[in-house]
């Protein structure tokens, strides 16, 4: 077999320096959540975002639904490789980071985004009454919901639309056998789920924490 490659923090630095450059809002949104301590590890990585803006432009994705925005670098993000006339709905209940997200946004003069602020699960209902079709959705909010947000959003994908979920791998622990914690079983429990649902392709792709990628058959 190939040699696998370590990941190194070095080696993740070359490998962002050497692929498109982010924008100066882009840079502030990550300087920012530096600057809140632990709370830095809600945001997706550089790498995660590079590679959804690439997923939204090969699919020519227009309509994207994200669970869990957190101070808005994954939402910005994915908004730029949206077309002129693409939107993007950001799930969040949380009004101190949505009001920070949306602070980014402004200064990014980005109009594509569209917030909502309250529990996801009441937001998907609503969205699942107006029968609406999304062409991507990203899944990064609380991982005991990450089963229902699925299934719900099951519904509102278009047939070959994507899913995409973070924190599939849990920091590798889900392939330790030695480790039962809470959040560690609710994502491999989570990650059985995706293995055996017919009504799609899937694949995890090892970046950041890892992605599921799914596919609406």
């Amino acid at each position: 077999m190939p040699k696998k490659l370590d990941l190194t923090d070095n080696l993740e630095n070359y490998i962002i320096n050497h692929s498109e450059t982010l924008s100066d809002v882009q840079n502030e949104i990550i300087q920012h959540n530096k600057s809140l301590g632990d709370q830095q590890r809600l945001q997706i990585s550089i790498s995660q975002a590079q590679f959804l803006q690439t997923l939204i432009k090969v699919s020519n994705a227009k309509k994207i639904l994200e669970i869990g925005s957190f101070t808005g670098f994954s939402a910005l993000s994915m908004a730029m490789a949206l077309p002129a006339d693409g939107i993007l709905i950001s799930l969040d209940k949380n009004p101190e980071f949505s009001n920070k997200a949306k602070y980014f946004y402004d200064k990014a003069k980005e109009k594509r985004i569209k917030q909502i602020i309250k529990p996801a699960i009441e937001s998907l209902k609503e969205l699942k009454v107006t029968k609406r079709l999304f062409d991507l959705i990203f899944i990064d909010a609380d991982k005991e919901n990450y089963l229902n947000y699925y299934e719900s959003c099951i519904n509102l994908i278009d047939k070959k639309g994507l899913i995409v979920i973070d924190n599939v791998l849990w920091h590798g622990e889900v392939a330790d056998d030695a480790n039962n914690d809470k959040f560690t079983n609710i994502i491999r429990d989570f990650n059985s789920h995706i293995k055996q649902d017919k009504r799609i392709t899937k694949n995890i792709v090892p970046i950041g924490d890892g992605l599921t990628i799914c596919i609406k058959k």
